[in-house]
């Protein structure tokens, strides 16, 4: 999935695309691609600098951190990404230390004339991933004892832990009479 950008000549074109979700290699993610990816982006050329200005849309089938369960979360994510040729990158750095900019971080660099489409969907699907990916808000999750999902059953484990640093204050209470003082 590269972007040639040597076959584009005019100041604004538009672009899109369709791909399947096995066009994804599923590595290590944290994510699986269960719907077809719609990619469309209007690319500015400026010489040898180029604006990509788009949005990304499809499905990801996460775990959920509560329960493992797999679910589904939409995905219509919008970009405004800036690329630079990769020698551009030399000519900024004027100093060992630089100040991230706001500009900075929508800033990246292409090489031998091509964007890698890959790696921007890549970087858009991790965007939209939740901090903590619920299939449910009221998800109940995993019993720590016993593993049963909560949300299907329910199970006869005791609810209640109780902190084994506190248990010679437990045995104080227990040993007192109603009438102490």
């Amino acid at each position: 999935m590269r972007l040639d950008l040597s076959h584009i000549r005019q100041a604004e074109t538009a672009f899109l695309r369709q791909y399947e979700p096995s066009a994804f290699a599923e590595e290590d993610e944290e994510y699986r691609v269960a719907a077809p990816v719609s990619l469309e982006f209007t690319i500015h050329k400026d010489q040898d600098r180029f604006r990509l200005v788009g949005r990304v849309a499809t499905t990801l089938e996460l775990a959920c951190s509560r329960c493992l369960e797999p679910f589904t979360l939409p995905v219509n994510a919008t970009f405004d990404l800036r690329y630079l040729p990769a020698g551009a990158a030399a000519d900024d750095e004027t100093s060992e230390e630089s100040e991230t900019e706001a500009d900075d971080v929508s800033t990246t660099f292409y090489r031998d004339e091509e964007i890698d489409l890959a790696e921007l969907l890549r970087e858009q699907f991790y965007l939209a991933l939740p901090m903590k990916p619920l299939c449910a808000e009221s998800c109940k999750g995993l019993c720590p004892q016993c593993g049963v999902n909560l949300n299907v059953e329910t199970c006869a484990c005791k609810p209640q832990w109780e902190d084994p640093r506190l248990a010679g204050l437990k045995a104080l209470i227990t040993d007192r009479k109603p009438d102490d003082a």
